[in-house]
């Protein structure tokens, strides 16, 4: 049994995560979609509420786990006997991040294969980022994330937007 880990933010999930999450799940028996805790970057969601929303849109799909992690994601893979890190490729700038990112995780763990899945075509401009900026100022955000998302994150801009 092959157990793959798909790590990342996940803040928000998008259309082209769940892609990548789909087309995963066709290639391993079985797929950790690990969440990290403490990115770098600025959150909108809490660790509880990504876990949350990644659950709920990936309910239906047979053999996907979803798990907070807070180390790295190389020791995460190994706690969950991991042996393929999933990564998704959506433009030229994402390969050369992904790239060096691969070669240390290949020094760090020789035994875990980083495979890197292209974004479908329809999802090659999505960003988390992107999504956060068009809901923050009340765009369309159908097909982009999944309906559930799209309430959360309005729900989350309209509280900050009383906050002011």
């Amino acid at each position: 049994m092959t157990t793959a880990v798909y790590p990342g933010s996940f803040d928000p999930l998008t259309s082209g995560h769940l892609d990548i999450i789909k087309r995963a799940t066709a290639l391993f028996d079985k797929l950790i979609i690990g969440i990290y805790d403490r990115p770098s970057k600025q959150l909108l969601f809490s660790i509880d509420e990504r876990v949350a929303l990644t659950k709920k849109a990936t309910s239906e799909l047979t053999g996907v786990y979803v798990e907070p992690y807070n180390c790295l994601t190389i020791d995460f893979i190994r706690q969950k006997k991991g042996s393929v890190l999933i990564r998704g490729l959506r433009v030229n700038s994402d390969f050369e991040q992904e790239f060096e990112m691969a070669l240390m995780n290949k020094k760090l763990a020789p035994d875990i294969e980083t495979v890197c899945l292209m974004a479908s075509i329809q999802y090659q401009f999505l960003s988390s980022s992107v999504i956060k900026e068009v809901a923050m100022l009340g765009g369309c955000l159908e097909d982009m994330v999944p309906e559930h998302v799209a309430t959360a994150l309005k729900e989350k801009y309209s509280l900050l937007s009383l906050e002011k």
